[in-house]
């Protein structure tokens, strides 16, 4: 029967197997498997991940530390989407104090306030961890520049190469590419120009704000009356 089921099992993929019965302790390794799976192809499944971590909340003692810490480092490059968070609220709080999962909480702070670069510091001294998934550095940049894009119309080439962790030739590469694709601009002195969004250019927000068509209005009088 065992065998069977074991089968069954392996003509599902993960992303099934979790939606059909995500509680079956079974599936377990399959689960373990597909984290390494997502790291090795730079995929990224919250969902399977976060059934991973709610079964070893039932079975602690077959919890892989390695697999966990990937699956946060996986969370952390998702920013600025909040599943670094929802993975972290399954994990046991004395599990949080320990190494490797309290130096990713202290990089997970350090993003989410916009301190780059007491994150790549922070980073640089967990390198062989971190190394361990491709795609990293550049997630933390595309995140970065995220934030910029919302706080900055011109951001200083200084304050750019500290965010991103890039300088000389490379930096400028990088801005090379950001003009070309992503309507960048280089400005007077050592300023970049950053592409309009309803974030830094309020204005847009305004003079695109949504005008309520006069019939939505009047439905909603016979409900006030």
């Amino acid at each position: 029967m065992g065998k069977e089921l074991q089968k069954q099992q392996q003509s599902y993929t993960v992303e099934q197997l979790v939606a059909f019965n995500p509680y079956n302790p079974d599936i377990l390794p399959d689960l373990e498997n597909y984290v390494n799976e997502q790291v090795s192809s730079q995929t990224y499944s919250l969902d399977a991940n976060l059934c991973l971590l709610r079964h070893y909340q039932f079975e602690p003692e077959r919890m892989s530390t390695q697999i966990v810490s990937r699956i946060l480092i996986k969370a952390l490059m998702a920013m600025p989407a909040p599943d670094f968070s929802l993975c972290l609220f399954l994990i046991p709080e004395r599990v949080q104090m320990e190494e490797p999962f309290k130096t990713l909480i202290v990089l997970s702070n350090y993003l989410e306030t916009g301190r780059f670069c007491q994150f790549w510091d922070e980073a640089a001294k967990s390198r062989h961890l971190l190394e361990a998934v491709p795609g990293f550095e550049q997630a933390i940049q595309a995140y970065a520049v995220h934030v910029l894009s919302l706080t900055y119309q011109k951001v200083p080439r200084a304050v750019l190469a500290e965010a991103i962790n890039i300088e000389g030739p490379s930096l400028d590469k990088f801005i090379e590419h950001q003009v070309a694709n992503s309507g960048w601009a280089i400005g007077k002195g050592q300023l970049i120009v950053i592409s309009q969004n309803l974030f830094n250019h309020p204005e847009l927000k305004k003079n695109g704000a949504e005008i309520v068509p006069l019939e939505h209005i009047t439905r909603i009088f016979p409900i006030l009356s």
